[in-house]
């Protein structure tokens, strides 16, 4: 009976080892005597103690920060730059014997790409066509990770650091490119003010009888204030008849002497 305990304890020793239990998010990359067998799981598996060797990789996305980078733009303007990337492993084997450390891989290669891609645009570019650098830079990403077996699935640009005195010229810019628009709408508004005057004057001068009810509006709008003092407007027309007829009047009320004195 003494022999069953050794036993028992080498059993115990065996399954602790040799058994594992992987999650259903695990890889386990298998070594036998150093080579690769396959990657196992999830679930249990049996490893052969000593002989075996099991590395666990996650299937899961995981995110990597990427921290501030000195970026030179292609219009020489000095900014730092910091972006997130999002990437998982799609075939652990070559995560493991690929790349000996496949996130700081991943991370130095992020570093140098968001360099590469930023210093190669113009500042203006880089603020307004964000979605366009981040798919360009998730593509560069996935091609050299590729070999890897790592898919970077999305990169996103975090945060772009401007100077002050940047930062003051495209406020003074803004402020200009308003003031812009507001004198072209106003100018716009002049213009088209005047085309509709225009119009109307050529309307009136083809119906005169317009221009009387006009007088006419006018003149009701003026005695609805309630007002004691009464303005008449008298057409310009009228004016002209009535100046003639005033200076021959003059003419005959004037004494012969007055005559040969002009």
């Amino acid at each position: 009976m003494n022999f069953l305990i050794p036993i028992s304890i080498f059993v115990l020793l065996f399954l602790f080892t040799s058994l594992k239990v992987l999650n259903e998010y695990e890889r386990g990359v298998i070594f036998r005597l150093g080579r690769v067998i396959k990657a196992k799981g999830p679930g249990l598996i049996i490893l052969i103690p000593i002989i075996d060797k099991m590395v666990k990789v996650s299937l899961r996305i995981l995110t990597l920060d990427v921290p501030n980078q000195d970026v030179i733009t292609k219009d020489n303007v000095s900014i730092k730059v910091n972006a997130v990337i999002y990437f998982r492993v799609v075939e652990p084997i070559k995560s493991i014997i690929e790349v000996e450390d496949y996130l700081f891989a991943t991370s130095q290669l992020a570093q140098t790409t968001l360099r590469s891609v930023c210093g190669s645009v113009e500042l203006d570019d880089l603020l307004s066509k964000r979605e366009k650098l981040n798919n360009e830079i998730q593509e560069i990403l996935d091609i050299h990770t590729d070999p890897w077996g790592i898919k970077v699935t999305t990169v996103e640009l975090k945060y772009i650091d401007l100077p002050q005195e940047m930062q003051r010229a495209m406020a003074q810019q803004a402020e200009a490119e308003r003031e812009r628009r507001a004198k072209v709408i106003s100018a716009t508004g002049e213009y088209q003010a005047a085309s509709k005057l225009a119009d109307a004057a050529e309307i009136i001068s083809r119906h005169p009888e317009a221009l009387q009810l006009r007088y006419l509006q006018t003149l009701k709008e003026m005695t609805s204030d309630g007002k004691a003092n009464t303005v008449i407007p008298l057409p310009i027309d009228l004016l002209k008849v009535v100046a003639p007829l005033m200076g021959e009047r003059n003419v005959e009320n004037k004494t012969p002497q007055e005559s040969i004195d002009e």
